[in-house]
């Protein structure tokens, strides 16, 4: 992992999905977490956005604002049928600014299980010397 070039993947794990990402930034490592997330249940290769959703997020540690922002995502699938395809995270007093670009889930290949939650277990969005980094497990 380089954090220099932003970047996520998927990691197996027993009945569930892992996902493991990294940038130089706080904000920019919870994004490509929410799109490591998304890559693992569609195929957004040809995923266009036809609306928009602004939330802003807050919790007490970093770990918790990702779990956050990730069950956020969990819950515009669930009640709205829409995926963010493209996501932006911006600091707020402490808190983060998430805007989701998404579509609706229906238009795109489902090519994984979806998740139903985020686990807190080994729950990590910690800075090191070469930017930020986590870890999140996403129960399918």
């Amino acid at each position: 992992m380089n954090a220099k070039s932003p970047g996520h993947r998927a990691m197996p794990h027993t009945a569930d999905v892992r996902i493991e990402a990294w940038a130089p930034t706080r904000e920019r490592c919870v994004a490509e977490a929410v799109r490591g997330a998304v890559e693992t249940f569609l195929d957004l290769s040809s995923a266009r956005a036809t609306r928009g959703h602004r939330r802003r997020v807050a919790a007490a540690s970093d770990a918790d604002l990702l779990a956050a922002v990730l069950d956020e995502v969990i819950y515009l699938l669930d009640t709205s049928g829409e995926v963010p395809v493209d996501v932006e995270v911006a600091p707020a007093d402490g808190d983060l600014d998430v805007r989701f670009a998404t579509v609706d889930v229906e238009t795109l290949a489902q090519i994984g299980a979806v998740p139903k939650a985020v686990s807190l277990h080994e729950l990590t969005l910690e800075s090191g010397p070469d930017g930020w980094s986590c870890s999140v497990t996403l129960d399918v």
